[in-house]
């Protein structure tokens, strides 16, 4: 950590433990001053940035930002003579926050599991849950969380602005809810750690295609929910099977470039062994439910794949009827087009096409590149060079990251150049 250059530092201070100190704080303060516990940790972060320079960096970094963090929030509360009491809450759960660094819980006690609760409880508006969640948690942004959900931004903003006044108002306490309550909440909360394995796996944004750390720290989560009885359910196990078959390829999905790599060009030789098996016990322990649930269909494509011994080996029929499930478990436009991506490789690019023609008016899909791009490379393949052309230069205009870019920058090139079609 030493050698790692300060802002590069701190950020990944914000995205390892951002969570993990806003839970902390809320813990001590109540759900009622979430906005407070947000504020001092984005402050003590900036204070590093200000600070570390001339006096260098702490020894322990994260116990440094949760030490300042803490001591803002005194001050912001002692006036309202809470201060003594969260004082004594938080020298019992992290002793002397000066010198020893901040651990997290294992089991069903874990801090960042009691706050994605709490952001799903009924007090907060059922459409802020999820946004909550990712801004608490993960430390997302309000352009990332729009990103992330296929949004605009204005209504995120509004969203959490709605969740924090309801939890100020509210009876919502920092700990696990009732059994029944649990239950209730958690597909919300299984939703929220795909979302944030997903940004973690594919970013939305920024030069990075892939942060390790949020993977990790959703296997991570999803892991926890199965040491406990009640969450250890079958859906459970597919989400974290779903996971680590992603996961798993993290390895093989940029060059030694930093360049993206699409499925059918990574050598599969470098795809996690470990994480695959891992995930194909979860999967087999998934199938002893009485439900089928979309994470049971999304693990079932993705092992299909990680089962395939190349990528042209891919049994495309089984994908297909699979996303057929899927689809009609969960009718949502990105699955449509993903379901068309494997409806085009067993039926052909032009029935695929019109399969695509409702998905092209889908407000939802607006600004998701993924739209043009698919559209594209299917009217390549066809030799419609000027239809692919024109597709990829739309998906160039939304947001995407910087390599997903230069992708599609190298694409357009090869387009305008009559080349054939690339594999895809």
């Amino acid at each position: 950590m030493a050698d790692t250059p300060l802002p590069q530092l701190v950020d990944q201070l914000f995205r390892h433990r951002y969570g993990e100190l806003v839970a902390a704080l809320v813990k001590a303060l109540g759900p009622d001053r979430l906005e407070l516990a947000e504020d001092v940790v984005q402050e003590a972060l900036l204070r590093a940035l200000r600070t570390w320079p001339a006096s260098g960096v702490p020894e322990r970094p994260d116990a440094w930002v949760f030490r300042v963090a803490r001591n803002l929030a005194f001050d912001a509360l002692r006036q309202r003579k809470v201060a003594l009491r969260v004082e004594r809450e938080l020298q019992h759960d992290f002793g002397d926050a000066t010198t020893a660094p901040i651990e997290p819980r294992e089991g069903p006690t874990d801090d960042t599991l009691r706050m994605m609760f709490l952001c799903a409880h009924p007090d907060v508006p059922p459409e802020s849950r999820v946004p909550l969640m990712l801004k608490t948690v993960a430390g997302f942004g309000t352009s990332e969380i729009a990103a992330a959900l296929l949004q605009k931004e204005g209504t995120i903003a509004q969203r959490l602005t709605r969740a924090k006044a309801r939890l100020q108002t509210g009876s919502a306490q920092f700990a696990m809810p009732s059994d029944a309550e649990l239950l209730a909440r958690l597909p919300l909360v299984l939703d929220v750690l795909y979302l944030l394995f997903n940004e973690g796996y594919r970013s939305h944004r920024g030069r990075d295609l892939v942060q390790q750390e949020l993977v990790e720290e959703a296997v991570r989560l999803c892991a926890l929910l199965l040491d406990e009885p009640l969450t250890a359910r079958p859906e459970v196990h597919a989400l974290l099977a779903l996971m680590l078959f992603l996961g798993a390829r993290l390895p093989a999905r940029v060059d030694a470039a930093g360049e993206l790599l699409t499925l059918c060009e990574q050598d599969r030789s470098r795809w996690d062994r470990q994480w695959l098996g891992c995930a194909l016990h979860h999967f087999r322990a998934s199938i002893g439910g009485d439900a089928l649930t979309a994470w049971h269909s999304e693990a079932a494509i993705a092992s299909f794949h990680a089962a395939a011994p190349t990528y042209e080996r891919t049994d495309w029929r089984a994908v297909l009827r699979e996303y057929d499930r899927l689809l009609a478990l969960q009718p949502q436009p990105v699955i449509a087009l993903n379901r068309a991506v494997a409806f085009a490789k067993v039926h052909g690019a032009e029935p695929a096409l019109r399969e695509l023609e409702a998905l092209a008016r889908d407000e939802a899909l607006a600004d998701y590149f993924l739209l043009p791009t698919t559209i594209a490379h299917l009217h390549w393949q066809l030799g419609q060079h000027e239809d692919a052309a024109r597709g990829l230069e739309r998906a160039l205009t939304m947001p995407s990251t910087e390599p997903e870019q230069r992708v599609l920058q190298r694409r357009l090139d090869a387009c305008r150049r009559g080349e054939p079609a690339p594999r895809w």
